[in-house]
């Protein structure tokens, strides 16, 4: 591991901020279950990290009209625990804790769950090619053993996929992201803040220079989302292993028909996969079988599999299938 300097910013963004500027390859630590990993193995060696921890940014707060603020230091079991996250937007909950340990939860963030970067093992394999730590050196994965990649939105510059529970959550519920940063404050859609690789996979969000999450936003929601909702993640192991394919789906019914869908995947690309336009296709159709299966093909088809990743597209069908019978079937 490369020497680096400290620094423990204060309660404020401003004052972290502040500790970052100026000083060249500088990051941000809060919880460090990522960021400690990636340094151990030389594919993050930062010259100057800045101890966030300190920052008063880890509570929930309602917000006037509904929704809530969630504070980017609250750890990851405080905010899957909290009774009203449990009761108003349960799959989020449902999700945090389907993710890592109950120890990795105590310790991780909100704002570094957003950060996680991805678990694919030639990004990690500091000896060989990867277009994320070394631009234009190659993809081994597309051609080597890719039975954990993404099967949509990739590109023929990466196809690695986005690690986490949480964001797939946050991804149905429209969450927003706040900033902050030298040039102030800014709020950007969950949706909109990580990116596909593209052209340049080096690039996974829209975060300035010592830019640093502040908040994460939720608007209200249907009711309805309380009771018809399911977080579904498949997975090799029952526990402490990232997913093959997840779902968060949650359902507004009314006389048995949709009023309303949100779906969403993890797993299956580089960033959490909001399928939007299939939910407005489900809007109006009998919450049944046939509908969700129509769903499933919709979402899937513009999957590409690869070798040894090819299962996933049949598993991503089954996985939506499942989530959405479940959710249309409502839970206590």
């Amino acid at each position: 591991m490369k020497l680096f300097t400290y620094a423990k910013a204060g309660a404020t963004a401003e004052s972290a901020i502040q500790e970052a500027a100026g000083k060249k390859g500088a990051y941000y630590i809060a919880g460090g279950t990522n960021i400690i990993d990636l340094m151990k193995d030389d594919v993050v060696v930062p010259d100057h990290l800045v101890d966030i921890t300190a920052l008063n940014c880890n509570q929930i707060e309602k917000i006037a009209g509904g929704g809530v603020k969630i504070g980017a230091m609250l750890s990851n079991s405080d905010l899957a625990n909290d009774p009203y996250i449990r009761a108003t937007y349960p799959v989020l909950s449902r999700a945090i804790l389907s993710g890592a340990s109950a120890q990795l939860r105590n310790m991780a963030s909100v704002g570094g769950n957003l950060m996680q970067r991805t678990r694919c093992s030639y990004f990690y394999d500091v000896a060989g090619d990867c277009n994320k730590r070394k631009p234009g050196s190659g993809c081994p994965a597309i051609e080597g053993y890719n039975r954990m990649h993404s099967i949509l939105g990739a590109s023929n510059k990466c196809i690695s996929a986005h690690p986490s529970d949480m964001c797939v959550a946050l991804a149905a519920l429209d969450a927003t992201v706040h900033l902050a940063g030298p040039a102030g404050e800014r709020k950007v859609k969950l949706l909109d803040f990580h990116k596909l690789p593209g052209n340049t996979p080096e690039i996974e969000n829209v975060l300035a220079p010592h830019e640093l999450i502040v908040s994460v936003d939720l608007p209200p929601t249907p009711a309805a989302f309380g009771k018809n909702w399911c977080y579904l993640k498949v997975r090799d192991r029952a526990s402490y292993a990232f997913a093959l394919v997840s779902a968060a789906a949650c359902l507004e019914l009314e006389g048995g028909k949709i009023k309303s869908a949100r779906l969403a995947l993890g797993g299956v690309a580089p960033k959490p996969w909001r399928a939007a336009d299939v939910e407005k296709m489900m809007v109006g159709k009998p919450a049944d079988e046939k509908t969700f299966k129509a769903a499933a093909e919709a979402v899937m088809k513009s999957a590409k599999g690869y070798e040894h990743n090819k299962f996933k597209i049949e598993l991503g069908k089954r996985t939506i299938v499942r989530a959405l019978k479940v959710a249309a079937g409502g839970v206590a």
